[in-house]
């Protein structure tokens, strides 16, 4: 089922961002219709890039998961705040050097900017998410923020999932370092719109021609409405229907999953 507004953009759609996780899959098992949708996408000819806030995994390793799921993603089809902050930092300050809290997600990326990862006077302190944060780690980190290093978060998510529960993740942690030092990072990741932007150069794609397909109106959504870009709710993940009413803007639309858009590529709004 699907509620619109009425859009009054005649452009048509060229593009798409979508989120992975709670619009792909969920909990690494494939939401339903989610393999059909990007078959449609492909058949159509339709660029997409696939989106996560996770800096922990590279292209490659979300390929294999996603893969797992029954999701058959080339590894150019994947854009992580992990690449969005060495994007940033390549553009900021070519070459530099970085004091790194992360996973190889993040790391690689970063050399392959060509930065050198170092704890002795760095450019920057960037933090990531990783599975077990050290506690001699953040020491650094927030030393090294005290003697004048730039911070920089990868994502503002303040907590992850696990199978257990929740997990601290970087925005939690940048909280800790921000409390220890007075100096509040930078994020790259959504809900900055800086992560569209760079997503649409990926592609080559216009905003006004591009549609964000997000399951949290807090993030995906208020970022691709800031960005410029048409936006589709999916409630298969954290936000809902009623939730919607909560926030002061509003989604272009809002389906129960990709599902539902199944069919209607690659304009769903006409």
């Amino acid at each position: 089922m699907t509620d619109t507004q009425v859009v009054t953009a005649a452009e048509p759609i060229l593009s798409y961002l979508t989120d992975m996780d709670g619009v792909l899959v969920h909990e690494d098992h494939l939401v339903p219709g989610a393999d059909k949708f990007l078959a449609e996408l492909r058949a159509n000819e339709t660029p997409f890039l696939v989106l996560t806030n996770n800096s922990i995994r590279t292209p490659r390793d979300l390929q294999a998961r996603l893969r797992h799921t029954g999701l058959d993603i080339p590894e150019s089809a994947i854009w992580t705040s992990a690449l969005a902050t060495a994007t940033f930092l390549d553009e900021q300050r070519p070459g530099g050097t970085a004091y790194v809290v992360g996973e190889s997600g993040l790391t690689t990326a970063l050399h392959e900017i060509g930065y050198v990862l170092t704890d002795s006077d760095p450019d920057y302190v960037v933090l990531g998410e990783t599975r077990t944060y050290s506690f001699e780690a953040i020491t650094t980190a927030i030393r090294l923020v005290e003697r004048g290093a730039r911070f920089i978060a990868t994502n503002p998510d303040p907590t992850g999932p696990s199978r257990d529960g929740s997990l601290p993740a970087t925005g939690s942690v940048a909280a800790l370092i921000t409390r220890a030092t007075g100096r509040e990072p930078y994020y790259v990741g959504k809900p900055n719109p800086l992560m569209m932007r760079s997503a649409l150069r990926r592609i080559g794609a216009h905003s006004q021609s591009t549609v964000m397909i997000g399951d949290r109106m807090d993030t995906d959504v208020v970022a691709g409405l800031e960005a410029g870009l048409r936006t589709i709710l999916v409630t298969s993940g954290i936000s809902s229907r009623e939730s919607v009413e909560q926030f002061p803007y509003r989604p272009t639309m809002v389906v129960d999953s990709v599902a539902d858009l199944v069919g209607s590529t690659p304009n769903p709004f006409t």
